[in-house]
């Protein structure tokens, strides 16, 4: 009996790997055991290899697997791109209808299975998912009647005779696996888990959950991967909430709506990829100068242009802190992990508001689809905190005279209010304007409005709990790693074989990536004897940011292929710099 185990399903684009994988594990999900997932897909819409990699334990995982322990294949294609991570004693399950064939000296052991003969006994090759899935199940030792909730629950609907096909498919699958093992497979049966229910969840949609339970009604997008997700949530979601959806030609469009949104009073947020957030720029800018709140998400993938749509980077970084024309304060923030997401959404919006800015959050492809087991969401820890707006502020007569939108402040932020609040009326313009928003050229208006805007940031430090994840238990490290966004369960994994090899490793996980939180960071810094930046890109930009702050000298790990680093590339490279 084992703790935890690695799956693979692969196959063609659009032959139902993704559902495989999806019954699979939320079967597991169900009955208490904790998952992480990365799906590996075509920027095709159909074709084109792609799988789907479950860690399944009885323990928090946070991070996928070197190895597989099993591989579930459609074709020969899956078997020959993914046979490298099986381990000693690995086993494969293809479907017999293609002749699959191991790799001269592949490990493991390979079972021809009739995914698609036995399908079609039972009335469409549609249910062969069903049949891996219980052939699957044979090999964790799981009896089928443990997927019948999530067969019910998914098929319902087509009537329960549609129920019991896909029932009968996932049990001869079983059966037919166990008769053909003989029993040698005992090996892969799983610790009993504690039975508790959680949540399992990509991280676009606890951004989008995040958004909803912080107040946000309205979400004008374009599609884009990887963040189409959290538009097509809202879109279900918003509207038992008064809220709605637009999708609009552009993101262009969109961020301007956005803006135009919470210039409306009505907190409004937009998502989009790399090359969205390009088309982006000017209004971002826009929104910087007029001081009014905005809420982006950006999900990063392999760029440059189109690059690689679907596959994991971080290189956005730069672009997201430096890439509006002049200079506006602008928040920046990186959640690590799916939970994050969701609180991290939530006070995005709060932030937005009290500073009067824009404030993108910041994720990889990998943090975005990759589903994983989150804890309980704790509704009661999130606020609404709306800055200097009150809706209900009477507002004194000005006799005739615009109201002082841009006042110059001592603490940088003004007054706000919305269309329609009596005594409220100013004017609003993209170009520099004094106090009451009238376009002015003056010299000294220009410091002041600068001054003011530049300075607001000031505070965010004492607002933003947690700029930093550290878990820093040495005084004095040998090395300290740092990373950002997705790369967070991946150092925790590993340290742990550290301690074994008897060195003393730090971690921190930078979750404020602008304003730069050097007073947190910095102390980590000095009490390590390297310092090593892992992220998904070519250029060390976390590293490059981090030097800009903080006078340092810097080890990078990087990795830009478009997979996500595993375990085992962060150990070793570490390991070399050691």
């Amino acid at each position: 009996m084992i703790n935890q185990l690695s799956w693979k399903v692969g196959g063609q684009q659009g032959e139902g790997i993704e559902s495989t994988g999806e019954i699979f594990a939320i079967a597991l999900n169900r009955q208490g055991y904790y998952l992480y997932g990365y799906r590996h897909f075509s920027s095709r819409i159909k074709g084109g290899h792609t799988n789907n990699k479950i860690r399944v334990s009885a323990k928090a995982i946070n991070s996928i697997s070197d190895d597989l322990d099993i591989l579930v294949a459609f074709d020969q294609e899956t078997i020959d791109v993914n046979i490298h991570e099986l381990r000693e004693g690995g086993v494969v399950i293809a479907d017999s209808k293609f002749n699959p064939k191991l790799p001269e000296g592949a490990k493991g052991t390979m079972y021809a299975v009739p995914f698609t003969d036995i399908a079609s006994e039972l009335g469409t090759t549609l249910m062969k998912n069903m049949v891996a899935v219980g052939a699957s199940s044979a090999v964790l030792g799981l009896a089928p009647e443990a997927y019948r909730e999530v067969v019910e629950e998914i098929f319902s609907r087509k009537g329960s005779s549609v129920v019991e096909k896909n029932m009968e498919a996932i049990k001869r699958g079983s059966e037919y696996l166990n008769e053909q093992a003989g029993g040698q497979i005992q090996s892969f049966e799983l610790e009993k888990a504690d039975g508790k229910k959680r949540m399992f969840m990509i991280g676009n949609h606890a951004i989008a959950l995040g958004a909803l339970a912080g107040g946000a009604r309205f979400m004008p997008a374009y599609p884009i991967t990887p963040a189409s997700e959290i538009m097509e949530y809202l879109t279900k979601k918003l509207p038992e909430f008064g809220g709605a959806v637009i999708q609009t030609e552009d993101e262009i469009s969109a961020c301007t709506m956005a803006i135009g949104g919470n210039y409306a009073g009505v907190r409004t947020l937009t998502a989009s990829a790399g090359p969205g957030l390009s088309l982006m720029m000017e209004a971002i800018g826009l929104a910087g100068i007029t001081e009014i709140p905005l809420v982006i998400v950006n999900t990063q993938r392999g760029g440059p242009s189109t690059g690689l749509p679907t596959k994991q980077e971080q290189s956005d970084l730069m672009a997201m802190i430096y890439g509006t024309h002049g200079e506006i304060p602008k928040v920046v923030i990186a959640p690590s992990t799916v939970e994050e997401a969701f609180y991290d959404s939530a006070e995005a919006f709060n932030i937005a508001e009290e500073y009067q800015c824009p404030v993108i959050i910041l994720t990889d492809l990998a943090l975005s689809l990759g589903k994983q087991t989150v804890e309980p969401l704790d509704h009661n820890r999130l606020q609404i905190r709306r800055g200097k707006l009150d809706l209900n502020a009477e507002l004194p007569d000005l006799n005739g005279e615009y109201f002082k939108r841009y006042e110059v402040t001592e603490d940088g932020l003004s007054p706000r209010v919305v269309p329609g609040m009596k005594n409220g009326i100013h004017h609003v313009t993209g170009v520099e304007h004094n106090e009451q928003g009238k376009p002015s050229e003056d010299p000294t208006n220009r410091i002041n409005q600068m001054n003011k805007r530049l300075t607001k940031l000031n505070t965010l430090h004492e607002t933003f709990s947690n700029p930093i994840f550290a878990n820093a238990p040495h005084e004095e490290a040998d090395l300290l790693i740092i990373g950002f966004n997705s790369t967070r369960g991946t150092i925790e994994e590993i340290l742990p074989r550290f301690d074994a090899d008897g060195l003393k490793v730090n971690h921190a996980q930078v979750r404020l990536v602008h304003p730069f939180p050097v007073d947190e960071l910095k102390p980590l810094m000095d009490k390590a004897k390297k310092v090593v930046v892992v992220e998904n890109n070519a250029t060390g930009q976390l590293a490059s940011i981090i030097k800009m702050n903080i006078n340092c000298t810097l080890e990078n790990i990087l990795k830009y292929d478009g997979n996500p680093f595993l375990p085992s590339e962060i150990y070793n490279q570490c390991k070399e710099l050691l």
